[in-house]
């Protein structure tokens, strides 16, 4: 059975956090215990637990804040996530682990979303694709690293897609030339085209 300090600490990461109206407000936590159903202790925990991992800031006498993204964990976000992703598109097309049908199917669901209102399901999509690129090299070690920047890329890409108009169409055909690269086994463009992903996401953010 789920805790309740379990089912507070997946809530806010999940849900709050990535939560653009959120960003740059202080987290109520009668409101959070209320949703979920557990008192304010394990949500209490649960703060404790990601302001541990610097997803929120405790502030005296004031709460959990939640800060906006800044610029300097944007360009460290992206040039952590453009390590590993590159790593990953060249070892997996050496060893020959290319997981080309699972992430051809995470795309076709995401671009069946393009047009939809749920951004926060279009981004689950975004880590999924990734991810299964990350995951297929067979270094659990890297996959451990890598999702544990999930929260932090779900909350930056759906950032994104409230801070570019026809954003969600750019993010599709990204996918599709970094798909395309993987499967015609070109290792430099689809480093490339992961170079260009990432660079266009950060771009928008930092752009504000």
């Amino acid at each position: 059975m789920t805790s309740g300090r379990q089912l507070a600490y997946d809530h806010l990461k999940d849900t709050v956090l990535s939560d653009p109206a959120m960003q740059g407000r202080f987290v109520n936590e009668q409101t959070l215990a209320d949703d979920i159903g557990v008192s304010r202790t394990p949500i209490r925990e649960a703060l404790l637990l990601l302001a541990a991992e610097e997803l929120v800031q405790l502030v005296p006498k004031r709460g959990a804040y939640i800060a906006p993204v800044g610029g300097r964990q944007i360009r460290e976000l992206f040039e952590l996530r453009g390590m590993m992703e590159r790593y990953s598109a060249r070892r997996t097309l050496e060893l020959g682990t290319v997981p080309v049908a699972e992430m051809r199917g995470e795309l076709d669901r995401q671009r069946a979303l393009r047009a939809g209102e749920d951004a926060r399901a279009f981004i689950d999509l975004d880590h999924r694709f990734h991810s299964a690129l990350v995951r297929a090299v067979g270094n659990d070690m890297l996959t451990k690293n890598y999702d544990g920047l999930r929260a932090r890329q779900i909350r930056a890409g759906i950032v994104a897609l409230f801070s570019a108009e026809n954003r969600r169409t750019a993010v599709v055909d990204e996918h599709d030339a970094i798909l395309a690269a993987l499967t015609e086994g070109d290792t430099e463009a689809a480093e490339a085209a992961i170079t260009a992903h990432l660079g266009a996401t950060q771009q928008v953010l930092l752009a504000g």
